[in-house]
């Protein structure tokens, strides 16, 4: 398969796939209009552009392994979580022909579509114990790597190398294979690391091929940069806050199950969070640090009511908990007003972390009344909104402390990896600061004290 190199001109239609991600502006904080204030923005074309590619290949990592585990457990909502993986696939075809035309959009769909195919017979074959055809599925996967660093070295005029790409899809194929392994072992504290780590792999995958696009059309993303502390830091706060929204959301569903694995998924989750709770107090003071614990763990505690109400089937302990919830909001948007000076006013926290509690439990009650549909509909858009509070936050901490975003230029050669991206972030002491204090925490001490309970 060759791809065609009459490439159409890219327009910035990359941004579909995430909803747009306003800027934290409303308290009088204009972007910059200097080239190197662009640079030191969290919203130039070249960033959201690394956004839209981090948020659709971190969820297909996430996507891609909860559906294996579905399958092998023969659960009732496979055909659904398979669903919503095929669907963040037709977003990122969807993507690729926004820059390559609609002949580079069915070429690379059929490739990254094929090894989707192939990781699900390899399930198959592992719920057969079909050790013939788990061979046959690998030796299958070996080939896509072969055709998918082709696809990708033609695509970006050998910006990012066959040879290169390669070596990232043996990463990529082994993470989630050897996720899938360990948890049909029972080692479930294994699957659920390797499953953060495709997730966090994806991310730099993201990074990689921003810069080789932007490389290959600068003058359609206004010669922006990518790869600036200023985008570093929205990217890795898009990653951490859209992987608690898709963590969040299986970890409730395996307590809803009461499956072996909810004490590993949880401490999964207690991952993510645990640099994010740290930063706080380092960052703002003990005072700031007690505050910032005293009205995380509430709400925590509200929302852990909320799943064992619905366990017990305790219709008013349900709406007592979700009262609890709407206080919380108003207390948790206050601080986190207060601890930007403003730049992120609290009713548009509020806004935003209403939504974010309803989307989890949307999700939620629709997975316990069987309503799978809708609740990997839920997941997906809770996944994307945390695109929402990543931009508004990034642009907050960068305004707060300009000093540690100065602008960069575009570098001279494309990361030495591949898939995996090796550029210098720079020192950003802020990075976990303001994350933690939103969203991270909505569940990451849910599991203990579900299992008390």
């Amino acid at each position: 398969m060759k791809l065609n190199k009459c490439l159409l001109a890219l327009p910035l239609s990359l941004a579909l796939l995430v909803p747009t991600a306003a800027l934290a502006d409303s308290h009088g904080h204009a972007t910059p209009a200097s080239e190197t204030a662009m640079e030191s923005s969290t919203a130039t074309p070249a960033a959201e552009l690394r956004i839209a590619l981090d948020t659709t290949l971190t969820e297909h990592a996430f996507l891609a392994v909860e559906a294996m585990r579905k399958g092998v457990d023969g659960a009732e909502d496979f055909e659904q979580a398979s669903g919503a993986l095929l669907a963040n696939a037709d977003d990122l075809s969807a993507a690729v022909g926004s820059v390559y035309g609609e002949e580079g959009a069915a070429q690379f769909d059929e490739i990254w579509k094929s090894h989707i195919g192939y990781f699900v017979d390899y399930v198959t074959a592992t719920a057969e114990d079909n050790q013939e055809g788990k061979e046959q599925a690998l030796a299958a996967l070996e080939e896509y790597k072969v055709e998918q660093s082709t696809f990708f070295d033609t695509a970006t005029g050998g910006l990012l190398p066959a040879a290169a790409v390669q070596e990232g899809l043996d990463m990529h194929v082994d993470q989630l294979i050897s996720a899938f392994d360990a948890y049909v072992a029972g080692d479930y504290e294994t699957a659920y690391s390797l499953e953060r780590e495709s997730i966090h792999h994806m991310s730099m995958f993201a990074e990689s091929l921003s810069i080789a696009i932007t490389t290959q059309f600068p003058e359609k993303f206004d010669n922006t940069n990518p790869d600036t502390p200023a985008a570093d830091l929205r990217a890795q706060l898009n990653m951490t806050f859209t992987e608690h929204a898709g963590l969040a959301a299986m970890a409730m569903q395996d307590g809803a199950d009461g499956a072996e694995s909810f004490e590993q998924a949880s401490a999964a989750l207690i991952a993510n969070a645990d640099d994010l709770s740290a930063a706080v107090e380092s960052v703002y003071g003990e005072e700031a640090g007690a505050q910032f614990e005293k009205i995380w763990k509430s709400h925590i505690g509200y929302f852990v009511d909320y799943v064992v109400a619905t366990g017990e089937g305790d219709a008013a302990a349900q709406e007592q908990a979700k009262a609890d919830l709407d206080g919380y909001i108003v207390e948790q948007a206050a601080l986190l007003d207060a601890a930007t000076e403003g730049r992120v006013p609290a009713d548009a926290l509020e806004e935003g972390l209403t939504a974010h509690v309803d989307q989890l439990l949307m999700a939620f009650d629709s997975y316990v009344a069987g309503d799978y549909e809708t609740a990997y509909s839920s997941i997906r858009e809770a996944y994307a909104h945390m695109t929402m509070p990543a931009a508004g936050l990034s642009a907050a901490i960068v305004d707060q402390f300009p000093e540690e975003f100065g602008a960069t230029e575009m570098p001279s050669e494309m990361p030495a990896t591949g898939m995996g991206g090796t550029a210098d972030t720079g020192t950003i002491p802020y990075l976990w600061i303001l994350a933690g204090l939103m969203l991270a925490g909505l569940t990451t001490t849910l599991a203990l004290r579900f299992r008390k309970q």
